[in-house]
């Protein structure tokens, strides 16, 4: 196996379920390999707002000096936008040894994809030297392969239904999965207004040193400026977060939460909290791309997530045509999903994703179908999102709006093969 294809192709192949939750098996290989990490390590759970903490967190850090290495899952376009060092995206040569030190490790141990190549780069992550590492938990939390790792400080975002079929039906129980990643003693950071009362009891039953939005900080502000408090410290006068949406600002509340609670091992300055926050960059969250007709790339791809994305949308103001490029995975509970976003759609453009587990765009627009009441909407499928999207541009007026949204594939297929104005944006990575 010589390139970075032929490893994941492997890393595929040698586990006979995709999702297989347990630590055993991980942390036996682990053990094997020596992985651990000097440095502080946070790591981040929740059902929406990982990435954009994740991202956050790494800006301003990045400004305050650090060397810092974020893992977080899954990519847009190539894999190794996993994994971020010093704010640059890993090469695929750098990731090869590493994958060769899980594959001689693990013996007779069957990984499944994710824990093979979670282990491969926390091995890249070890090696780099950092001075944090910032982890996104990839399913749930407690029985997640980064949950090997013992984090310094756990940030809790927000908590709601998704992937219940693994993590259970309702809203405490899922809390319970989410905070296994907290640890005795060590800074809980949760970030949900309105948490369930789960992470809070399992956060007091551990002896974990809980932080909770509306309790230990806060966050006000106008339509220009917003400020924080929290234990002993204080910002105002802040900038907004350069990630839109109005959901950014609880995301950044807790950012600034798990940097306070950090402060003795990685002190930062107002400084670099400012411009973290102004400079911060993460594609496919609430993404406007400049021109007309407006293109709003966004991987909400459940309820909860999809309520923020359709808020964040109605703020944006008139336009007299919504288009939308729309690809979900198979089991996903799209109901909600059309019953929040549907009354700001004005033409749907449904595609077939690249990958079994995804509904196929006939099956999406029938259920839409079969639930729509609004006579004037339009609906078509597609092969693919970049045929989709190529759809609506044609179908389009200047002054309508575009938005992409779903799964990650459903925008990923978009900045993959781009347009010019993608490009000229340079929303897409080298290759």
């Amino acid at each position: 196996m010589n390139t970075l294809s032929d490893w994941l192709a492997h890393a595929e192949r040698l586990h006979a379920k995709n999702i297989d939750l347990g630590l055993e098996r991980v942390r036996e290989v682990a053990g094997r390999m020596g992985l651990r990490f000097e440095c502080p390590v946070i790591t981040v759970a929740g059902t929406n707002g990982k990435g954009s903490t994740c991202a956050m967190l790494e800006s301003i850090l990045r400004n305050a000096g650090y060397r810092t290495g974020v893992y977080s899952s899954p990519h847009l376009v190539h894999f190794e936008e996993r994994l971020r060092l010093s704010g640059e995206m890993v090469a695929a040569a750098d990731l090869l040894p590493c994958f060769a030190a899980v594959e001689a490790a693990r013996g007779d141990v069957s990984l499944t994809y994710f824990e093979f190549t979670t282990l491969a780069i926390m091995a890249c992550m070890q090696a780099a030297k950092l001075d944090v590492v910032i982890l996104e938990v990839g399913l749930g939390g407690r029985l997640d392969a980064v949950n090997i790792i013992d984090a310094d400080c756990a940030v809790i975002t927000s908590v709601d239904l998704d992937h219940m079929e693994f993590l259970g039906a309702d809203r405490e129980t899922i809390g319970f999965e989410k905070a296994g990643i907290l640890r005795a003693g060590r800074p809980a950071i949760v970030s949900d207004p309105m948490p369930p009362q789960s992470v809070i009891d399992h956060a007091l039953a551990i002896g974990a040193d809980l932080w909770r939005l509306g309790h230990d900080f806060n966050v006000s502000g106008d339509q220009q400026q917003w400020g924080w408090a929290g234990r002993g410290r204080r910002y105002s006068g802040l900038a907004y977060p350069a990630l839109r949406g109005a959901n950014q600002l609880i995301n950044a509340a807790g950012v600034l939460a798990a940097l306070e609670a950090l402060r003795p091992r990685l002190p930062i300055t107002a400084q670099a909290v400012r411009v973290g926050l102004a400079m911060v960059d993460l594609p496919g969250r609430f993404q406007i791309v400049p021109g007309e007709p407006a293109l709003v790339l966004d991987v909400a791809h459940n309820a909860h997530a999809v309520a923020a994305l359709a808020a964040n949308l109605d703020a944006m103001g008139f336009y007299p045509t919504t288009h939308a490029v729309f690809g979900l995975m198979a089991d996903k509970d799209a109901a909600p999903i059309f019953a929040r976003i549907g009354p700001l759609i004005d033409r749907w453009y449904f595609t077939d994703l690249p990958t079994p587990r995804a509904a196929k765009a006939v099956d999406l627009m029938a259920f839409w179908q079969a639930r729509n009441k609004r006579g004037d909407v339009a609906a078509s499928t597609h092969a693919d999102p970049m045929s989709a999207l190529d759809a609506a541009i044609a179908a389009a007026d200047p002054a309508d709006r575009i938005v992409v949204f779903g799964s990650f594939f459903t925008v990923g297929g978009v900045l993959a093969h781009g347009t010019p104005r993608l490009q000229a944006k340079h929303l897409l990575p080298d290759t």
